[in-house]
């Protein structure tokens, strides 16, 4: 089992933490398999729930067995494709501009969170960061503070790297980007203090996606010992939201 480091305030300023965050745990069975995998076997350190998808459940017991995999809550309020020159919802829980909805369907979630891990969440961000715009940012930022956790993107002593992703913003391939050489070339750049690396490791065809391919070839890099290697060598730590918690917060 991976076990955090030490986080001095006194360190922040010449080392660098790593924590690597899977996000969709919980969305089906194949993107479960494959966080499993990328924690077990990867970089893998902290994951972020999906809790209104039927395979939510099944995270739960590893999750308890296994915690050194820190649990975040993963907010779903849609999910949108570009198509035509313009960004199609697939799916939309919510109004994104209806912060009463928007407070109630956060709340709700939270509470099946803690339903079925029986705690908090260590960190909270949201699909397809929507959460970047208002009054979403807002929404979360609040309930985050009550809960003494960060958002990501929102906390100025967690930076947050969305770099390890295999497809421009409207969908093009990037394959390079998720390569072994493209992650080093990001992680020879962190700069100090605490980095959060999104990743969206799977596994499987048994799933519709527009990001179903690139999630096997993460997996892949993720658990390549040539990453971990470079880790090493390069001086970064690896940590959990769980660690960041519990030993400088």
């Amino acid at each position: 089992m991976m076990s955090g480091p030490d986080l001095r305030l006194s360190d922040m300023a010449v080392s660098r933490f790593l924590i690597v965050n899977a996000d969709d745990f919980g969305l089906n069975r194949g993107v479960n398999q494959g966080i499993i995998e990328a924690h077990e076997h990867g970089i893998v350190t902290s994951a972020s729930l999906m809790v209104r998808w039927p395979a939510a459940g099944e995270t739960v017991s590893f999750c308890r067995e296994h915690p050194g995999l820190s649990l975040g809550l993963h907010i779903d309020l849609g999910e949108w494709i570009y198509c035509d020159g313009d960004w199609v919802p697939l799916y939309e829980v919510v109004p994104l501009d209806d912060m009463v909805a928007l407070a109630a369907e956060v709340s709700r979630q939270l509470d099946i969170f803690r339903n079925l891990v029986g705690r908090d969440p260590t960190h909270i961000d949201s699909h397809q960061n929507v959460h970047l715009r208002e009054p979403v940012r807002s929404v979360l930022i609040e309930v985050a503070r009550e809960l003494a956790v960060p958002v990501r993107y929102c906390n100025p002593e967690i930076h947050y790297c969305g770099k390890f992703y295999g497809q421009t913003g409207e969908g093009s391939p990037l394959p390079d980007f998720i390569s072994v050489d493209g992650l080093i070339k990001i992680l020879a750049i962190l700069s100090p203090g605490i980095t959060e690396l999104g990743c969206h490791p799977g596994k499987g065809t048994d799933f519709v996606s527009t990001y179903r391919d690139e999630r096997a070839q993460e997996l892949t890099v993720l658990c390549d010992q040539r990453v971990r290697i470079a880790i090493t060598n390069i001086g970064i730590e690896l940590c959990s939201f769980g660690d960041v918690a519990t030993r400088r917060m």
